[in-house]
């Protein structure tokens, strides 16, 4: 069996692929198979693929169908959900860059730590500073009202409306977190058996921090405690950020319509009418006419 599948999700963003899948001829120590899902690109990233990188298992999709739909793919490629070919499976972003060693560190610390089922490392931006969304809490309606109205920012090292992105805790130091984000996360295979693969209603954001949560609600075989989503900054991988999206008029309403089918499915059924009133009308009005209607009709 081999220690790891790199299942990389890849939307036009050629150039960046090629980087990343470069960087990753660099890890040693590691027996690793990548599988690169191409979701219907139009800049010939799949010829890529195929003509510089053979050695990686390239899997193409006629049509977009969003993030989790297409890491999927390449998880039951594999084996996932039931048995998996590897102990450990990533979901990596084509926009990163792995340091030698990373994939290494990782999985040794894994190992070392059999309660922790999702560990994701730091991630820096290319002006040099942190990713914050490599270490996030649950948008509880709490925590994301914190978040839209400032309250976050403005008192950003408290442990109470600093939760969005975890600003109260040192980048630096090692922490157990809500959840980390795809763009690099690694999940232990007996974890992914346990909760099943993404969630894919989703189309693209919400569908780690879900992933994460599941993962929170899973008990280890023969123990109480639930398993452990990991912060590791002592292995840091460096990323563009949104090279698939950021050119995407999707991009905005998908992430609003993902922060309401995150409340839909985990916290709606426990608020009270007066909160789901306002994370209906607030979400509507950010999302426009489609999500409302969405949001009306459910």
């Amino acid at each position: 069996m081999h220690d790891l599948l790199i299942v990389i999700l890849n939307y036009n963003t050629r150039a960046l692929l090629h980087d990343c899948l470069a960087s990753l001829h660099d890890q040693e120590g590691v027996d690793s198979i990548t599988c690169v899902v191409d979701n219907a690109s139009t800049d010939d990233s799949a010829a890529l693929v195929r003509e510089v990188f053979p050695e990686v298992d390239l899997i193409q999709s006629k049509t977009n169908n969003g993030y989790p739909a297409g890491n999927n793919l390449g998880l039951r490629a594999h084996g996932f959900p039931s048995m998996g070919e590897a102990r450990y499976a990533m979901l990596l972003n084509p926009d990163t860059l792995v340091p030698a060693g990373a994939l290494r560190a990782m999985v040794d610390y894994a190992d070392q730590h059999t309660d922790i089922g999702i560990l994701g490392p730091k991630l820096m931006l290319p002006n040099g500073t942190l990713d914050k969304a490599c270490r996030r809490g649950f948008p509880t309606p709490a925590v994301s009202l914190y978040q839209l109205t400032g309250l976050s920012k403005v008192f950003a090292k408290s442990p109470r409306f600093g939760r969005y992105n975890m600003t109260f805790l040192d980048e630096n130091s090692p922490a157990d977190v809500d959840a980390v984000v795809g763009a690099c996360m690694m999940l232990r295979r007996e974890l992914i058996r346990e909760i099943g693969l993404l969630d894919e209603r989703f189309f693209m954001y919400g569908e780690d921090i879900d992933w994460c949560l599941r993962a929170k609600q899973c008990r280890v075989s023969g123990q109480t405690n639930p398993y452990r989503v990991f912060y590791l900054p002592s292995v840091t991988i460096h990323h563009v950020k949104r090279a698939a999206s950021r050119h995407s008029s999707r991009a905005k309403y998908e992430f609003t319509r993902a922060m309401w089918l995150f409340y839909s499915k985990h916290y709606r059924a426990t608020s009270n009418g007066f909160v789901d009133w306002c994370v209906r009308t607030g979400l509507s009005v950010r999302g426009g006419a489609a999500l409302s209607k969405e949001i009306r009709s459910a």
